[in-house]
């Protein structure tokens, strides 16, 4: 316990104090300055959270370079609009009955209608409450959690346990992410064939390169990711943009705010928060499944406990509650496979992930949760688990997060109702400029543009496929992770062709695989039937 305490302490004078103990502010103000900038991009109907990231991250390190020193403020910044954007979108959920992120979506049934009863501050500061305590909620179970878990891991997983997680966790992934698993399945697969392009272990030399020399080092991820996930969305919108053009939809003007939350509501929210946030951790604790499915069986959990179920949809406070705490709740629980395993959940953990890959001598994974003895040995200085360190660092950001939020979050939501009237044609070619200019600087100039492109057209044809983005960049996240692990494994087995069914639990886990692959061919085939059916008739 005593040396679990010296590693918590050492985490959380990182984040005020520099290597040479002099007070070091950087962290924590990049904290507010992604709070801010999150609720803000949140606010704004078109922009999310992976948006604000994929932005975020090349400009940070462009400003703070890629020593390790570097990493505490890069990561409080993607903390910050993590938290952020997640709040600010029920903010025109509220007001104008616009989602500002895909998270608001169900917050639109009650907030709306209150806020056109005019009772817009009251569902402000509920959503507001409710986001909050739900984030601090599931924060509180992730630094729980996450060392525990890791500590499990590491103890019962080799090698071959750990590739067959991983290979069970993208089979799961693929079939909980959108409307088509098999779609996600192909997503998965594809964006793990792209990862492998120039890099080998064996040392063989590039491959699947196509004779050009500028990929014998590999994909550039930082752009691949930006083309994807930035620039395709852009792509989508300018055309949608084009079609629509005809029909501009004219918002509606800021209705009446109304009186203040008391805190006799806000106490009597309490259990609903509770119980929404408790929904919420438990599915970001499981890869891929989001914060829809959380607001969607949180709204429905809270209808069937009321006691005036007939107000849902109407305004009540009580639908709010649900939605903003559920939503919230699973940002902090998707870092528990990402700090435990290394595997991230969604699109915010592959941008933290991305960043410690980029950034310092520090990586996710079960080994950060080692409590390795600290003693002093002349000649090498102190000797402990710097991961570890900044594990509890990144802990203490987020506690600064939630505290940010708390205190300026309410405040800065007040005044964003007329961030949702700023029309998509002025903010997606700025976007567009700025995504570019970042995948420039990031990776090498015109090698780094050249692959934004082309992941943009990528990412552009896979969502008019109907195919999630989500599988895709985690398969090309993971596949190197996944060829390193097999390999090892192998060599460890002394050449054994069959060194996964070795071990039961690895068995288990690929059974697990196959029967989730079989159910998403099913399901296709069902789909197409179904399609075919229609068509007919």
């Amino acid at each position: 316990m005593e040396l679990a305490l010296q590693y918590i302490g050492l985490g959380i004078t990182s984040v005020f104090f520099d290597a040479q103990g002099q007070l070091w502010l950087m962290p924590a103000l990049m904290v507010l300055t992604g709070i801010i900038t999150g609720i803000f991009i949140g606010a704004t109907p078109g922009l999310s959270g992976p948006f604000a990231l994929a932005l975020a991250l090349p400009v940070l390190t462009s400003v703070f370079g890629y020593s390790n020193e570097a990493l505490l403020p890069v990561l409080g910044c993607l903390v910050g609009l993590m938290k952020g954007a997640t709040v600010g979108g029920a903010v025109p959920a509220i007001l104008f009955n616009t989602p500002g992120t895909p998270d608001a979506f169900l917050t639109t049934a009650d907030g709306y209608p209150m806020a056109q009863k005019g009772f817009a501050r009251k569902a402000i500061q509920t959503s507001h409450f409710s986001s909050v305590m739900g984030d601090s909620f599931s924060d509180i179970v992730l630094f729980i959690a996450a060392p525990v878990f890791a500590v499990a891991v590491e103890h019962v997983l080799d090698l071959p346990e750990k590739s067959a997680l991983i290979i069970l966790s993208l089979c799961f992934m693929a079939a909980v992410v959108g409307n088509a698993p098999l779609k996600g399945l192909l997503g998965g697969l594809l964006g793990m064939l792209l990862s492998l392009v120039g890099t080998t272990l064996s040392g063989n030399g590039a491959r699947m390169t196509l004779g050009m020399d500028s990929l014998g080092s590999g994909i550039p991820l930082t752009s691949a990711v930006l083309g994807v996930l930035v620039l395709s969305e852009v792509l989508i919108s300018i055309e949608d943009m084009s079609r629509a053009r005809k029909a501009k939809q004219v918002l509606p003007e800021t209705p009446e705010m109304g009186p203040p939350l008391t805190w006799g509501e806000r106490f009597s929210m309490i259990p609903n928060i509770l119980r929404s946030a408790g929904i919420g951790t438990f599915i970001g604790a499981l890869p891929g499944i989001g914060t829809t499915t959380a607001a969607t069986l949180s709204y429905d959990t809270a209808k069937r406990m009321s006691k005036h179920p007939e107000k849902f949809g109407t305004g009540t406070p009580e639908g709010i509650v649900a939605t903003e705490a559920a939503n919230s709740a699973v940002s902090g629980a998707n870092l528990i496979p990402v700090m435990s395993l290394g595997i991230p959940g969604n699109f915010a953990a592959v941008f933290l992930i991305l960043a410690v890959e980029t950034i310092g001598d520090f990586s996710f994974g079960p080994s950060v949760f080692k409590f390795t003895e600290i003693k002093e040995i002349d000649g090498y200085g102190m000797i402990m688990n710097k991961d570890l360190v900044m594990a509890f660092g990144l802990f203490t950001l987020m506690v600064l997060g939630n505290l940010f939020n708390w205190t300026l979050g309410g405040f800065v939501m007040r005044f964003l109702g007329h961030m949702a009237k700023i029309p998509k044609d002025i903010i997606m070619p700025l976007i567009l400029l700025v995504s570019l200019t970042a995948a420039y600087v990031q990776d090498g100039g015109y090698r780094g543009l050249g692959t934004a492109l082309v992941f943009a057209v990528i990412g552009y044809l896979i969502r008019r496929l109907h195919i999630s983005t989500l599988p895709f960049v985690i398969g090309f996240l993971l596949a190197p992770t996944l060829e390193q692990l097999i390999r090892g494994a192998f060599t460890a087995s002394g050449g054994d062709a069959l060194f996964l069914l070795k071990s039961p639990i690895a068995v288990i886990m690929l059974a697990l695989s196959g029967f989730l692959i079989v159910r998403m061919v099913m399901q296709g085939r069902a789909g197409a039937a179904a399609a075919r059916a229609a068509k007919n008739t």
